[in-house]
């Protein structure tokens, strides 16, 4: 059983992943507590624990000068909690470029989800102007991080040439890592392409595979291509 401090840790950052997300009127994106960031000190986890409890039973105030004090020893959990904050307007001076300037930081400080934000908020112009070189760029960083969303917002950037090079074999890559992570749409995506042989050598074993697997997660009309591929699979001489 997880430990009371792990369990606040996750549901801290579960809780403003999604402040975030409703801030910006984007999807909900969830954190993994291994792949938020670096692990922080004990001490340092603990006073960033009080202010996420703090928030969570209204005292702002409070809430507010431990992130802000946590944020100027660059905390990247703290960086990006004040910036939800700021987005949600609980400050008494609520400031986008300050907000997008802690999530930068938290960002570079390895925090995965900030990198998903700030590709998300940059590809929908929700902190600026719309910027899709940008938006890819930190979603290559969140998606080499082991971010899943940013894995399929890759693939799917370079399998229609939205915003980076149309390229199959990238689009195959990045759909290959997100279909590992668990995404349905990915493993679908991936076995049409082993099916069609875009972007990876065609290999309709792997193409049934990857349908199975996705049929087995749930995809509705992944069950009829596996029945289509052992009809062809079992009309091939051995």
């Amino acid at each position: 059983m997880a430990s009371r401090s792990r369990w606040i840790a996750l549901a801290s950052q579960l809780w403003f992943a999604l402040a975030l997300a409703l801030a910006l009127g984007m999807g909900l994106g969830l954190v993994s507590a291994a792949r938020a960031a670096p692990p922080l000190p004990p001490a340092v986890q603990k006073e960033l624990d009080s202010a996420v409890m703090a928030y969570e039973s209204g005292r702002l105030a409070p809430a507010r000068q431990a992130f802000e004090t946590l944020a100027r020893r660059r905390v990247p959990a703290a960086e990006y909690n004040l910036a939800v904050m700021h987005l949600r307007g609980e400050l008494p001076k609520p400031s986008l470029t300050l907000a997008r300037r802690l999530l930068e930081r938290s960002a570079q400080g390895g925090f995965v989800t900030a990198q998903l934000m700030l590709g998300r908020a940059f590809e929908h112009g929700d902190l600026g102007p719309r910027d899709l070189p940008l938006a890819h760029r930190w979603y290559e960083v969140a998606a080499e991080s082991g971010s899943v969303e940013a894995q399929v917002a890759m693939g799917t950037a370079h399998y229609l040439g939205r915003g980076l090079p149309k390229d199959p074999a990238r689009a195959a890559h990045w759909f290959l890592e997100g279909a590992k992570g668990g995404d349905i749409g990915a493993m679908y995506l991936l076995a049409s392409m082993y099916e069609q042989g875009d972007g990876v050598q065609k290999d309709l074993r792997l193409a049934r595979y990857w349908y199975a697997i996705a049929a087995q997660n749930g995809d509705e009309a992944a069950p009829g291509k596996v029945k289509q591929l052992d009809a062809l699979l079992a009309a091939v001489p051995s």
